[in-house]
């Protein structure tokens, strides 16, 4: 630089030489297109005063015959130009800056080693070279002579004598071509892998990555890897210091903490690099969120990374998705509560297990394509496991009809499906909710069982109170006497086990949300024939009221929600079994009875009974 170029590129802060090179270049359009500069914003230069209390630069153009030196202290506001009068410093052209480091910063750096980290970990993949003065060590002969040994010459001859000398050399530290700069037909696999392991630290083989550029409106060349393991603590895959892309700008390291702003919370598993030509050397958190560049490259590096999870489900080797799945399948369904955008993409990478699939993981389009021609709907049930789901009562008309039930034993899954609502046309529908419509049924068969048990129900709900919301005629169960099922718009008892078990549970927020509960009896089963029976013979009957109680809360187990006093149910279990045992000791002793007078007592004709059904009833059973 001449003198003038000091003053005013050096002396006004924010006047950037950079930008002005590129605006002398705007009519020269070939060089103007092949530049690398950066450094627009004319802040860079002061950034060494942030280590350093004085600043020289010393400068020769080849413009002028002349060397200048610009000097500039930290603490003062001004700086000095002179020219370079002694011979030793001066220098045939170009630019020399010399830093001298503040105390406290002076052994830090200072240091060539953490030099070299400092360039490794920003300036790695710069363009032009950089070379660090270090300190080396190697061996030479040792020359010197020993005079006590002069006189044994004669004898055999010793070995040659070597020592370690130091010395210095610039060595060149950012000698590796990036990667992702490079062309992917050119780059193996195992050049791939050796990268993502040395860059974040992995030992294990990412499971996919994908390498690609992208041109047009917006230009950045990625390079992205799903990992072969999910991290030990889970919490680090949606945690905003995930750190897992690193943002590179014209090559230089910018940072790695704009995963959010890059990628969405749930696809915070993968990791990467991605280099822009398009951002700003001092990008912000603020600058990135109100990007149109960024919200471009956003959508195109989700895209890339949907393509690779499909890659891994398309795969021939079975076991590469499945252990996919069980590192990042809770991922993936967050994305269906967080991007409804993108359902589409996300619902083929869904795996649940079913009631026929008890074993392996089942994806949705299987699912459709083996469901029943009579079947309109996707069917699901949320349990805590498998085991549980199986044996739950909500079950037993589907199997009979043998359609196939999803089975949702994590917390985010009933919550995920919720969100989807549909998948090609096909509703998702809860078995544990009011309104099941299966289908098939003998309308008119229906209507007359709703007429027959129509007092039992009115009689029940008015024993039950508040309990539930109403009692009907069920078309979900077969072998269960009954079944207690959500409301349509509530939580279900899945559901409510989750939100109770929260830490930061709001009881206020838990009563709002449960919503009505219904009872629904099977009109097959014996015990609710006889109910049937005993609510039109006897019904202001205790042992009949607290049955229809016992049958309530048995429900609520079975159904899966939790009664409201355990030690209270467990008090009319034990004495129903109490009076069950006794019950059955008084018939063993009359049977005994019987068959001692057997021999004694003259054969009678047998007496015409009549069944409880065909009992005339009063017209108002209450009263």
């Amino acid at each position: 630089m001449t003198k003038q170029d000091l003053i005013e590129s050096l002396g006004t802060i924010a006047q950037s030489g950079t930008a002005k090179f590129i605006n002398a270049l705007k009519d020269n359009k070939d060089a103007l297109s092949d530049n690398n500069l950066i450094g627009q914003f004319g802040v860079g230069f002061y950034s060494a005063f942030l280590v350093a209390e004085k600043v020289i630069v010393s400068t020769k153009s080849p413009k002028s015959d002349r060397q200048f030196v610009w000097e500039g202290e930290a603490d003062s506001s001004s700086y000095i130009i002179r020219e370079e009068t002694d011979p030793e410093k001066l220098l045939p052209r170009g630019t020399s800056i010399t830093l001298y480091l503040k105390p406290d910063d002076a052994f830090e750096y200072s240091d060539p080693i953490r030099i070299k980290e400092l360039v490794k970990s920003y300036s790695q993949f710069i363009s032009f070279p950089i070379h660090v003065w270090m300190e080396k060590t190697r061996t030479v002969p040792d020359t010197t002579t020993d005079t006590d040994s002069a006189s044994s010459e004669s004898q055999e001859e010793k070995e040659p004598k070597t020592k370690t000398e130091k010395y210095y050399e610039w060595e060149l530290v950012n000698e590796t071509k990036p990667i992702w700069m490079r062309n992917p037909k050119e780059v193996e696999k195992s050049e791939y892998d050796a990268f993502y392991k040395s860059t974040f630290n992995e030992y294990l083989d990412p499971s996919a990555y994908t390498h690609f550029t992208t041109e047009g409106e917006v230009e950045f060349r990625s390079l992205l890897y799903i990992p072969g393991m999910a991290p030990f603590n889970a919490e680090e895959l949606y945690s905003a210091n995930a750190k897992n892309i690193r943002l590179y700008v014209k090559r230089v390291f910018i940072s790695s903490d704009f995963d959010g702003e890059l990628l969405p919370r749930y696809l915070g598993f993968v990791k990467g690099v991605v280099d822009s030509n398009d951002l700003p050397l001092n990008v912000s958190r603020e600058i990135l969120q109100e990007s149109r560049i960024v919200r471009i490259m956003k959508k195109r590096l989700v895209r890339k990374i949907f393509d690779m999870c499909q890659e891994i489900a398309d795969r021939e080797d079975k076991e590469a998705y499945k252990n996919f799945w069980t590192n990042f399948g809770r991922s993936i369904k967050l994305g269906c509560i967080e991007d409804s955008a993108n359902h589409k993409r996300l619902t083929p990478l869904l795996r649940f297990f079913t009631s026929k699939h008890e074993d392996s993981l089942v994806s949705l389009k299987t699912y459709v394509e083996n469901m029943k021609p009579d079947q309109n709907a996707i069917y699901y049930f949320a349990a805590d496991s498998i085991k549980s789901a199986k044996s739950a009562p909500f079950l037993e008309a589907l199997l009979k009809k043998d359609y196939e039930v999803l089975f949702l034993i994590e917390p985010i899954d009933e919550v995920a499906i919720t969100n989807l609502q549909e998948y090609e046309g096909k509703k998702f529908v809860d078995i544990s909710k009011e309104d099941l419509d299966l289908g098939g049924d003998d309308e008119e068969e229906e209507r007359e069982k709703e007429k027959e048990y129509q007092l039992l129900c009115d009689w029940m709900k008015q024993i039950l109170g508040d309990k539930v919301a109403k009692v009907q005629v069920s078309k979900r169960i077969s072998t269960s006497p009954c079944v207690l099922v959500s409301g349509k718009f509530g939580w279900s008892a899945n559901m409510e086990r989750i939100m109770k078990a929260q830490t930061l549970g709001d009881d206020s927020t838990l009563d709002f949300m449960r919503g009505r509960r219904v009872l629904e009896i099977n009109p097959d089963h014996p015990i609710i024939k006889d109910l049937n029976l005993a609510c039109k013979d006897s019904p202001r009957s205790t042992k009949y009221q607290n049955i229809v109680n016992i049958l309530h809360e048995t429900a609520m187990i079975s159904s899966g929600f939790f009664p409201e006093n355990s030690a209270e149910y467990g008090g009319k279990v034990f004495e129903v079994l109490g009076l069950a045992m006794a019950s059955q000791g008084d018939h063993q002793s009359a049977n005994e009875e019987e068959e001692e007078k057997s021999a004694d007592v003259e054969v009678v004709p047998e007496v015409e009974v009549l069944e409880p059904s065909e009992v005339q009833q009063d017209s108002d059973p209450w009263n």
